[in-house]
């Protein structure tokens, strides 16, 4: 138990309901009342139905698809506990939209993600809890402090539960293979990664696979999906090299049409992600997807009583969740 359980208070918007109840749960404390709904031109009304002032408080909403819509109403959120004289304000984002756009890698192109760390920043917030950002340096983007966990603890776990014979862990591009890496030291297994190029926003050309594959079980590891292109076109080429079961792991699974089609077509067995964002389940294909509740609780409750959340920002210390 932790000290000042009456001090802290957990709200939601209507992005992830399901996980704030859940961490609420694993914490023993109740979801706090408030409401949240749109007005008939679509302006998004906010009103928090229990006294926060002077009190810890935590908000919990994944800008996810409808990412404007969630991002705008966790900001209206935020407002709100301020002006209700919140002691503290914890954004708790386990899925951080607009985390690609990090870079100027265009001319005349905006850095959308600073954009958004301002604009938290300016609606009142102290500091943030999030879920294996896209790009690390994302976390630096913000004036306030940002705890950073990683799914990995959660999805290494499930993976050595599955006891994979001879498992090869493949990163889809270069960028990712820092948490390939990882993977591939907490289940003492090969490494590998696929090059890649991007055409377009949906489409992706998989080039050449660097590490051997032939006749072992394969695991790619990837942040998020979205088109699953990146997935699907990094397994074709796995297994025109032999590898003889592929499974794909991410941590943020924001599964358009388009993704469902064409896991449905690939040669992935299964996807394994968690429910950062309300994942979308297919009789057509296999996707099982792990709680980080107790991930995002612990963080909470180590917030709530200044205590040290660094042991939970281990890629590869799975056994400490």
């Amino acid at each position: 138990m932790f000290r000042l359980q009456t001090d802290m208070k957990i709200f939601c918007g209507s992005a992830h309901r399901q996980l704030a109840q859940r961490i609420c749960d694993f914490i023993k404390t109740p979801l706090g009342d408030a409401t949240v709904s749109t007005f008939p031109d679509g302006e998004t009304f906010v009103k928090i139905e229990e006294n926060v002032r002077g009190r810890d408080v935590f908000l919990v909403q994944p800008t996810c698809p409808p990412t404007n819509q969630n991002l705008m109403e966790l900001l209206i959120m935020v407002d709100a506990a301020r002006r209700a004289s919140a002691a503290r304000i914890t954004a708790v984002i386990p899925f951080f939209g607009y985390a690609r756009q990090d870079r100027k890698d265009q001319p005349r192109v905006p850095i959308t993600a600073k954009l958004v760390a301002n604009l938290l920043d300016a609606a009142g917030v102290d500091r943030v809890l999030t879920m294996d950002l896209h790009a690390q340096q994302v976390a630096g983007f913000f004036d306030i402090p940002v705890d950073h966990l990683f799914a990995a603890p959660v999805v290494i776990r499930h993976l050595r539960s599955k006891k994979i014979q001879n498992p090869v862990v493949v990163s889809p591009d270069v960028g990712g293979l820092k948490m390939a890496s990882a993977y591939s030291q907490a289940l003492n297994a090969g490494l590998a990664i696929v090059a890649k190029r991007r055409k377009s926003a949906t489409e992706i050309e998989a080039l050449n696979v660097i590490g051997e594959v032939e006749g072992h079980a394969v695991i790619i590891v990837d942040d998020l999906t979205e088109t699953a292109g990146t997935l699907c076109a990094a397994a074709k080429m796995l297994k025109d090299h032999g590898a003889k079961e592929i499974i794909a792991c991410t941590s943020h699974a924001v599964l358009s049409d388009l993704a469902i089609e064409r896991l449905k077509n690939s040669v992935i067995s299964e996807l394994i992600t968690t429910n950062s964002v309300p994942v979308r389940t297919s009789d057509a294909f296999p996707i099982t997807t792990l709680c980080i509740a107790e991930l995002l609780g612990e963080g909470i409750k180590r917030i709530h009583d200044d205590e040290s959340v660094s042991s939970l920002f281990r890629i590869s210390d799975s056994d400490n969740t």
